[in-house]
């Protein structure tokens, strides 16, 4: 193809005809086809961008909604100079469009503008190797920042199972020879966590102008990249630190896209989230005496003082804060953190050198775990629970040795969304599950939208799927209502309709007691194979589960979101049960009580709420293309036959819906059968 056939000429295209224009170029050059779905939301986000206004979009798998904004976006910021930052929440999304879509998309819009907008990638400090501490810029920790069940918890996938901490410490060191990035991601095979802890610092525990490698900084570098972007791509963690107010982590921008919008809520609540226990607090207090040599008697003292009085409460939520015996705890606590933190300030002053080494390195790994200690312990005796902005629990870790563990979490966090991001910027917000009931209303509400003063607007461009055509939604209506446990009749059940299947299953419980169960009667009274969550690491069981048309798959809450297995390998998903939250959820029940005290229904604003979301996710596994054909069935007669169930089935997927078990079986049988005489 010549240069002049490969040029559009942008005088003729203007407004919401260059994103268009745009977007045929981009879609010509994947050799595909026009999507109606994905050129109606390029126009509306065009028109968001033009008109300063938020929307929720709406779009299902196979839309190519990465493009349907990414277009829109890069012309504004080529047309108008301003800058968008780009949120996912999964790796794998933000390799796609890093290497993929934004690269396209780019292309493309240079063809129609004449300017090739700049994109880079931004993620948090830990996210590169540090050199500085590679060179011995900081103390080893090894030993000192990991509890023990932190120690015996196996790597990533691949090598890092295998090797020794040292031996993956010293394959870090060789790659980072090498790496023009730093970044972890572009490490394959990659490493443990405990290795990578080795290598890399926190933002507050750099030394920033003061190292004397600054120029060589990864992160600096990478943020460098990032101020001169017109797209900047990042994550939900990164928003969850920004709107827990700090704006300095990204990049001035104008407009705010975030992708998988759905998580974001609970990923901003997880960055606000604060745990202490005992063993946190001697971790500290190590961390504090080897890095800087300061006293810390006083503070394992009132550490051991915070595991007797934990030790006295029951698991479960403080509904008025903190109880007078703990709440003394924290003071006493308090009182030696802060002492701690001022003469780890005054080692620093004095450039004193930490007990082993590092120098100023170990004084601010040392600032900085004394820092993040007294922020929590301000936070838990602050009036923050008591005056239900915050709830606050404790809980007993059933794995490891770690002691009793007090957790505070932001009961809300839509105002900080509202504030922090959302305030003064165009912001599209999109996923496959943001009309909850057939309403974006609760999306909304929930991200903060309705609190900004500013319009804001949904809109759902459909799917290239005819659901109706390709998957059943099966509700046996016969099947007792769940109870604690998952009943033999529920069983039975997961194993006709398994068997019917010869496999293809892929099974998300409400629980990990029931998935085990349902692994336990499908192995002893079949020939599949079943893999089974806790039996590998997830990545690799769901690769496994892809390449293997006759197994089963079953685990928890971690595969009802992410896992995109299209094709003959997945044709039937069972849902055990609704998935409520657990009634003894203290973050569910604290927000469910804020809503029906402002005279809202707290059941539907919040369980409900959350049982839509998780089902339309859930559903959403089985049809990933367009000849894709099986079954979802939810094993709960309360999906058919509860007030609140039509509201959950609109969430869902339209797919056909039955009660009869015959026709479902048949289906079954025949997509088996179909398998095996193409």
């Amino acid at each position: 193809m010549s240069p002049a056939d490969d040029t559009v000429s942008a005088d003729s295209a203007d407004g919401d005809g260059r994103v268009l224009t745009s977007l045929d170029e981009a879609v010509r050059r994947l050799r595909g086809a026009p999507r109606p779905g994905q050129v109606e939301m390029a126009a509306r986000v065009a028109d968001a961008l033009e008109t300063r206004t938020h929307l929720l979009v709406q779009a299902g798998t196979g839309t190519g909604k990465s493009l349907g904004y990414l277009v829109p976006v890069m012309v504004r910021a080529v047309d108008a100079g301003e800058r968008a930052v780009v949120s996912t929440a999964t790796l794998a999304l933000q390799r796609q469009i890093l290497t993929r879509d934004a690269p396209l998309a780019a292309d493309a819009v240079e063809v129609v503008t004449g300017s090739r907008p700049g994109v880079a990638l931004l993620k948090g400090w830990q996210n590169y190797v540090c050199r500085h501490r590679l060179e011995g810029g900081y103390p080893d920790d090894e030993g000192a920042l990991f509890s023990a069940g932190e120690a015996t918890t196996a790597g990533r996938i691949g090598e890092a199972g295998r090797r020794s901490v040292g031996e993956q410490v010293v394959r870090l060191r060789e790659w980072a020879a090498d790496t023009t990035t730093g970044d972890r991601d572009d490490l394959v095979p990659g490493v443990s966590d405990r290795a990578w802890a080795q290598v890399s610092v926190s933002r507050a525990e750099c030394l920033g102008p003061s190292c004397p490698l600054r120029e060589e900084c990864f992160p600096e570098l990478a943020r460098a990249a990032a101020a001169e972007a017109d797209v900047v791509v990042t994550n939900h963690a990164m928003l969850g630190i920004a709107a827990a107010g700090n704006p300095g982590v990204l990049p001035e921008h104008r407009v705010l896209v975030v992708d998988e919008a759905h998580e974001l809520v609970e990923r901003v609540r997880s960055q606000s989230t604060v745990s202490l226990s005992a063993a946190a607090v001697m971790r500290v207090a190590a961390t504090a005496r080897r890095g800087a040599s300061v006293l810390v008697t006083e503070l394992e003292s009132a550490g051991r003082r915070l595991q007797l009085s934990l030790a006295d409460l029951p698991d479960g939520r403080l509904r008025d804060g903190p109880p007078p015996v703990l709440h003394e705890a924290l003071v006493v606590l308090d009182a030696a953190a802060r002492q701690v933190l001022a003469d780890v300030r005054e080692a620093a002053k004095a450039g004193r050198k930490g007990a082993d080494a590092g120098g100023a390195g170990g004084v601010a790994l040392a600032r900085t775990a004394v820092s993040d200690l007294v922020g929590a312990i301000e936070r838990m005796t602050s009036d923050s629970a008591r005056e239900h902005r915050d709830v606050g629990w404790v809980e007993r870790p059933r794995m490891g040795t770690e002691p009793p563990r007090l957790t505070l979490a932001p009961v809300d966090v839509a105002g900080s969304l509202a504030d922090s991001l959302l305030e003064d910027r165009a912001a599209v917000l999109t996923s496959a599950t943001l009309a909850l009931g057939g309403s974006f209303e609760p999306m909304a509400r929930a991200l903060g939208l309705t609190l900004t003063g500013g319009q804001w607007d949904g809109v759902d461009v459909g799917t290239p799927f005819d659901y109706a055509r390709q998957g059943i939604l099966y509700t046996p209506t016969h099947l007792p209502r769940p109870g604690r446990e998952i009943s033999e009749a529920a069983l039975d059940e997961i194993l006709a309709l398994t068997e019917a299947s010869r496999g293809g299953m892929l099974g998300l419980f409400s629980s990990r007691r029931a998935a085990e169960e349902a692994a336990e009667v499908l192995r002893n009274a079949t020939d599949l194979t079943v893999y089974a969550q806790g039996d590998d690491q997830l990545p690799t069981l769901v690769e496994a589960f892809a390449v293997d048309e006759d197994a089963c798959l079953v685990g928890t809450l971690s595969l009802w979101q992410g896992v995109d297995v299209p094709g003959r390998t997945c044709r039937l998903v069972i849902i055990d049960r609704i998935p409520f939250p657990r009634p003894d959820d203290p973050v569910a029940q604290a927000r469910s009580e804020a809503v029906a005290a402002a005279g809202g229904n707290g059941f539907m604003s919040v369980s409900a709420t959350h049982a839509a979301l998780l089902l339309a996710q859930g559903a959403g596994r089985l049809i990933r293309r367009a000849d894709d054909r099986g079954v979802v069935a939810v094993l709960d007669p309360r999906l058919r036959t509860a007030r609140y169930g039509a509201f959950l089935a609109r969430s869902m997927p339209p797919l056909w819906p039955t009660r009869d078990r015959a026709t479902v079986l048949g289906a079954l049988e025949r997509l088996a059968a179909s398998r095996r005489n193409p």
